[in-house]
Order: structure tokens, then C-alpha cells, then sequence
């Protein structure tokens, strides 16, 4: 599966890599997978299904990180019968719709929210208060906090 790196993904992995508390490579390496595996259910991705020539089941084939490479995937290796390339919708970002998903790109960067924007109720041209029930956030924040550098 093809990636391309994601600027808010990487940095993730890059917080990890120079975390000093780490006490040995085993924890980082398991708190790597973690976030790669958090990092990847954050996105939709593709499979391959095939049915042989005679109409029976093939075999199917996945996941990709995009439709055409599924599709060069299929063409490389040739096979016969037919393939059909079929999207996977994000479970993460299904659950990060309910659940919220505090800091990630789009989401709200209230800390009490981090639901979608189509969660909050529309003010003008901006968002306001989340609907989701039990979500005490009073008005849709788009960016990050910013941090001031030190000179």
C-alpha cells in the first residue's frame, strides 16, 4: 500500500520518535504502531475484488491507498476474469464523527469537542454550539491554538 505523508500525520510519528521518556525501543516501537494504526483508520482505502471468467468467487485484494493503484495493481499481475476496485469509508473517521477527535486537521480544537464541523450548528457563515448530545462546546474551533515562538 502506497502512502504519501501527510504533514499532521508524520508529526505525530515524529513526537513519538523524540519523546525522551521512552525506556526502551520496545515501547516506542509499540507506541509507533499504535499511532500508524490510528493514523491509517483515519482514512478511506481501497480493495480489489475478483470473480474468475466462469462467474466463482476470486480472491480479493487489499487495502490500497488509492483507486489507480488498485487498478495497476490488477493490470500488473494480469488476471483473469474481471476485478472491481471498491471503496472502504474510514472507520475512524466514523467513529471520530461521534466519538471526536481532539486535534486532528478539520475537527473542532475546542478540547471539550473535537467533533465535525456538520455537528455544529451553523452561525452565519461560521459554526456554532455542537449538537452531539452531551457535548458541552459553545462554538466551532477550525485551527489549532497557536503557540508563540521563543526568540
Amino acid at each position: 500500500m502506497r502512502i504519501t505523508p501527510r504533514k499532521h500525520e508524520y508529526q505525530a510519528v515524529v513526537d513519538i520518535l523524540v519523546d525522551p521518556t521512552f525506556e526502551s525501543p520496545d515501547q516506542m516501537a509499540k507506541a509507533l504502531l499504535k499511532e500508524m494504526g490510528a493514523i491509517l483508520q483515519m482514512r478511506d482505502l481501497w480493495v480489489l475484488t475478483h470473480r474468475w471468467a466462469d462467474g466463482s468467487k476470486g480472491l480479493n485484494y487489499g487495502p490500497f491507498g488509492s483507486t489507480a493503484e488498485a487498478e495497476a495493481f490488477a493490470k500488473k499481475m494480469s488476471f483473469g476474469g474481471t476485478g472491481r476496485v471498491i471503496p472502504l469509508t474510514s472507520s475512524g473517521i466514523a467513529l471520530a464523527n461521534h466519538d471526536g477527535k481532539a486535534g486532528w486537521p478539520g475537527y473542532c480544537y475546542n478540547p471539550q469537542c473535537g467533533h465535525p464541523p456538520f455537528m455544529h450548528s451553523s452561525v452565519g457563515a461560521s459554526r456554532g454550539q455542537c449538537h452531539l448530545g452531551g457535548c458541552a462546546c459553545g462554538k466551532f474551533v477550525k485551527d489549532a491554538p497557536k503557540t508563540k515562538s521563543k526568540k
